[in-house]
């Protein structure tokens, strides 16, 4: 038993001594497992330590060679930098300018040659930039004009303190003269250029000489035109006028003949000289504008009326078409516009041998007034389009067998643009050969106030119009329709019977005079014929043959083109009863006096030859001072005073006379002249003259000043009995 339990206690304790033993195995193994991992862990980081050890030993051995390549690439660098600025410094040597930094204390930092030339041998780095300006004063090598030498310094130091810096001019003793540009740095530095001008003085200098040279010729130029147009305008004086006082002659068709080419030649030689006048005065800037307020329709109709003896040579057709609705008062310069339009519609007449010559005004409402459109249509022989840039330019005429046989200065249409450009417009012209030209130019006026009532007092409600032209009879249309009429067009005399027998309940016939088959005139004898009693208006190119050819069948014969207010007026004294006639005023039981200063004697034939038949007392004076004592006697209404006259000139006459008229008492004075220029015009107001009239004088201008200037209580100039205008 107790053998039993030894064995059991044994067996007992041998079995806790081998689960003892496998609890240090297994304790034994999982330490050799840790002690395997960390054996290799320490072989792991050994390897990796010898890894990195191995490239720090790369890495060092490239920082060494990187370092040596940087030190090289430095030295290399560096000696690049100081080649480049050997060579910045050799080029900026080299300049001709000079070139110089100064600190923000203003003092020298490094100059090149050309600047150390200017300053002189004195200047050196550290000095300050006043004491440099001072050494060449001291040197006397500044010329500082009539500035003291202490008051330029002291500017010159001011300067400095300003920002920007003004450039500075600075004259030297030598003949150098050198432009001072001064920039100041971001750091306060101040960077000076000294450049050379001396070549382009002295090439202001001869451009001032030049222009000096050029304007002496230019007044030469302009005192020679002055004076070649006075002296060929004086003799031009008697030609034209001696002509145009024998066309009002009984003379022979031979006789008018060479009378009439005499005027038209002498005519024709004035239009010449006045392009080139004008043409002159534009390139020298000497022709200006004088807005005033005009008619702007009124304008368009006398430069046609001037024109439509032209025309009717030719047999061709002068009309107006002016817009309805835009207004016919203006603010401008009507003598200019006069001539842009008298250019244009005379060039078109030139070149249209039949059909017809159209000007037509259409406007819009623009800022500053308004806008307007006035073009000028005709029917002639056109302009090729590769000549059609050419046109506007000076002394150009286009050169075919068309047009060759046109003659003129070539300045009309170069005149006409310029004229345009000074009122701010422009011009421009359409064409096709053979199918007529459109000449045409934009300018916007401001309105001017209408004046007296748009349209008068018209009863006719049925208005039969008759003409062979469409566009005739549709201006018509577009004059009668705004008054309250009711019109209706016929191209033919036939037509027009036909219309007539259908309704006879026409309140006004308006023919035209020149159409085929049956003309106007014998249209009225067929309405006349056949009882037909309405009023029948004609209009006609050559009013005064229209008259003698058909005075008993013609209610009115009116001038074509007509004016709008003109025909308005007419229309009304159709609709209206004839008022009772009014008697006549009184007038005085005197001539009137009119005292005429003129030394050339074909003029004073000429003058006294023109007025004869208006019953005024005449009286002429030989020069100036002849004028002065004749005033005293004569006491005369009108003094006609020339400018041009020895031993005194007729603005020292007129400067004289208003000197010594009483107070309240003032004689008009019209200042006949040959000059042209507009200086000319306002020396001659200047002394004191009420107007100026240039030569070669018109009948029509002086009959009219007679009559404008007649003054109350004195028999009024009789109208001319001669004339065989219509």
């Amino acid at each position: 038993m107790e053998m039993m339990d030894r064995l059991a206690k044994e067996r007992r304790a041998r079995l806790a001594a081998e689960r003892l033993l496998e609890h240090k195995s297994r304790e034994l193994v999982a330490a050799h497992e840790k002690l395997a991992l960390h054996a290799r862990a320490l072989s792991d980081q050994v390897i990796e330590q010898r890894t990195m050890a191995r490239n720090a030993v790369s890495e060092n051995a490239a920082l060494k060679g990187q370092n040596s390549r940087f030190v090289t690439d430095l030295d290399r660098a560096h000696t690049a930098a100081v080649m480049a600025e050997r060579r910045l410094w050799d080029s900026v040597d080299t300049l001709r300018d000079g070139f110089a930094v100064f600190d923000a204390c203003k003092r020298l930092v490094v100059a090149n040659h050309a600047y150390r030339l200017l300053f002189g041998a004195a200047i050196a780095p550290g000095l300050a930039g006043p004491d440099a300006l001072r050494l060449l004063i001291d040197d006397d090598r500044i010329d500082t004009g009539a500035e003291p030498a202490t008051d330029w310094l002291a500017r010159m130091a001011a300067r400095w303190d300003s920002d920007p810096i003004p450039p500075e001019v600075i004259a030297f003793r030598n003949g150098t003269w050198i432009r001072l540009q001064d920039r100041r740095a971001r750091d306060g530095d101040l960077v000076s250029l000294a450049i050379d001008i001396t070549d382009a003085k002295a090439q202001q200098a001869a451009l001032e000489t030049a222009r000096a040279a050029a304007e002496a010729a230019n007044r030469a130029k302009s005192a020679f035109l002055a004076n070649m147009s006075h002296e060929i305008r004086t003799p031009m004086n008697g030609v034209v006028g001696m002509a145009e006082l024998l066309c009002d002659t009984t003379l022979t068709e031979e006789q008018r003949l060479f009378a009439d080419t005499i005027r038209s030649s002498g005519e024709a030689l004035l239009v010449i000289i006045n392009d080139i006048l004008d043409y002159s005065k534009i390139e020298a800037q000497r022709l200006t504008l004088h807005p005033e307020p005009f008619d702007l329709e009124r304008v368009i109709h006398e430069v046609t009326m001037l024109l439509q003896p032209r025309a009717r040579a030719k047999g061709v057709d002068l009309l107006i078409d002016y817009d309805m609705f835009l207004p016919t008062r203006f603010v401008g310069d009507p003598g200019r516009l006069r001539q842009v339009l008298t250019n244009l519609i005379g060039n078109a007449v030139k070149f249209t041998d039949s059909g017809h010559v159209l000007t037509r005004v259409v406007g819009v409402d623009a800022a500053g007034g308004c806008q307007l459109h006035i073009t000028v249509e005709d029917t002639g022989i056109g302009i090729a389009p590769e000549n059609l840039e050419r046109v506007f330019g000076e002394f150009n005429q286009v050169d075919d067998a068309a047009n060759r046989r046109f003659e003129g200065t070539g300045l009309g249409l170069a005149i006409t643009r310029r004229l345009v450009e000074l009122m701010k417009g422009t011009v421009w012209v359409d064409s096709e050969p053979g199918q007529g030209s459109c000449f045409g130019f934009r300018i916007t006026l401001p309105v001017g106030e209408e004046v007296g009532p748009s349209h008068l007092p018209i009863t006719l409600r049925q208005v039969l119009v008759v003409d062979d032209q469409f566009i005739n009879r549709t201006i018509l249309e577009r004059q009668l329709v705004p008054c309250g009429m009711q019109v209706t067009l016929c191209r033919s005399g036939a037509d027009a019977l036909a219309v007539l027998s259908q309704d006879s309940g026409y309140d006004l016939v308006l023919t035209d005079h020149d159409m085929p088959d049956m003309n106007g005139i014998a249209l009225a004898g067929r309405i006349r014929d056949g009882g037909w009693i309405m009023p029948v208006v004609l209009l006609s190119s050559n009013p005064a043959a229209a008259r003698e050819a058909g005075a008993d069948a013609l209610s009115a014969v009116l001038q074509k083109p007509i004016l709008r207010a003109e025909l308005y007026r007419r229309l009304q004294s159709l609709s209206a009863p004839v008022p009772a006639a009014v008697p006549p005023a009184p007038q005085g039981t005197r001539p009137m006096r009119v005292l005429t200063a003129e030394d050339n004697r074909t003029n004073q034939l000429v003058f006294a030859k023109m007025v004869k038949d208006t019953g005024i007392d005449l009286l002429f004076a030989n020069n100036g001072l002849q004028a002065v004592d004749l005033w005293r006697s004569f006491a005369p209404d009108l003094i006609f005073m020339d400018i041009s006259m020895p031993e005194m000139d007729g603005r020292d006459a007129a400067r004289a006379i208003r000197a010594a008229e009483p107070d309240g008492v003032h004689v008009p004075i019209l200042a006949l002249t040959a000059h042209a220029m507009d200086s000319d015009g306002t020396s001659i107001m200047a002394a004191g003259i009420d107007r100026h009239m240039t030569k070669p004088l018109r009948k029509s201008a002086i009959l009219a000043a007679l009559t404008e200037f007649c003054p109350a209580g004195v028999l009024a100039p009789e109208k001319d009995k001669g004339s065989n205008a219509p």
